[in-house]
């Protein structure tokens, strides 16, 4: 490989470690922010106890950090939010499946 190849697959890498960085600030930062709360029935409640938000956001970062920062985000807003602290808690595992495809096909 040539050092020009070389050098532009390390500007690639850094772009997508910013990217996957900016959405890890955005993640912590989504955190002090307290969402609303709606209440639920007691079945409800169990299932959202299931998939804490910290276990969404890593999945949604670690494939941030795989370069698909634009799915995450449309993902998201398929949610009918802009971040993922605004997302009720009910679509956690319908969030996970999206996600769960990125990459796989």
């Amino acid at each position: 490989m040539s050092k020009v190849k070389l050098l532009l697959d390390v500007v690639s890498d850094m772009r997508s470690l910013a990217d996957s960085i900016e959405v890890v600030c955005n993640a912590m930062t989504e955190s002090d922010a307290a969402p609303e709360e709606v209440p639920a029935t007691k079945s409800d409640k169990a299932k959202e106890q299931d998939i804490p938000l910290e276990k969404v956001r890593m999945v949604l970062a670690e494939k941030s950090q795989l370069g698909f920062t634009a799915q995450v985000r449309e993902i998201i807003g398929k949610y009918g939010a802009d971040k993922l602290s605004a997302v009720d808690k009910a679509y956690y595992a319908d969030i996970l499946k999206d996600a769960e495809v990125l990459g796989n096909g």
